[in-house]
């Protein structure tokens, strides 16, 4: 199966339960559960909607693993704890990273600072220089003023 046909479909963006301030590692489960028996064609863990710009550096991890552990290599994994503003800070993220379980990763354009067309570019080649996996390029225009 090539690049394109792994990612054709719908992805879903995980919601990161929480309990008391804790992670719930239960309805996560459901969660991941319920998403894979609705048919979707692949997962996105810690999106912004999985709360990762909240969460510490270990417990994105923790979630990882526990999504990995779940999701039984059943669906492609998107981990999308790679966005930012400072290029060079992601780059270092991903080389100490372990893509083990994990399909592609999703980054966002950076935020608030507006690069324009040139600078996004030379930030997502950065990172595709970088990765061993695919890059999902990911935009909210209303945070990143860009189109």
């Amino acid at each position: 199966m090539n690049l394109h046909e792994r990612f054709r479909g719908t992805g879903v963006a995980l919601v990161t339960p929480f309990n008391n301030g804790k992670i719930d590692w239960e309805d996560l489960e459901k969660v991941i559960e319920h998403v894979i028996a609705g048919g979707v064609e692949f997962l996105v863990s810690l999106g912004t909607t999985g709360e990762s710009v909240t969460l510490s550096d270990n417990e994105q991890r923790q979630i990882l693993d526990f999504t990995i552990k779940i999701n039984r290599g059943r669906l492609p994994l998107v981990a999308g704890v790679f966005g930012g503003n400072n290029t060079a800070a992601m780059v270092e993220k991903i080389k100490g990273f372990n893509f083990d379980g994990i399909d592609a990763l999703l980054s966002s354009n950076p935020a608030y600072n507006k690069p324009g067309q040139e600078g996004i570019f030379q930030h997502y080649m950065a990172l595709a220089e970088t990765t061993p996996r695919p890059v999902i390029i990911y935009n909210v225009p209303s945070r990143t003023a860009s189109i």
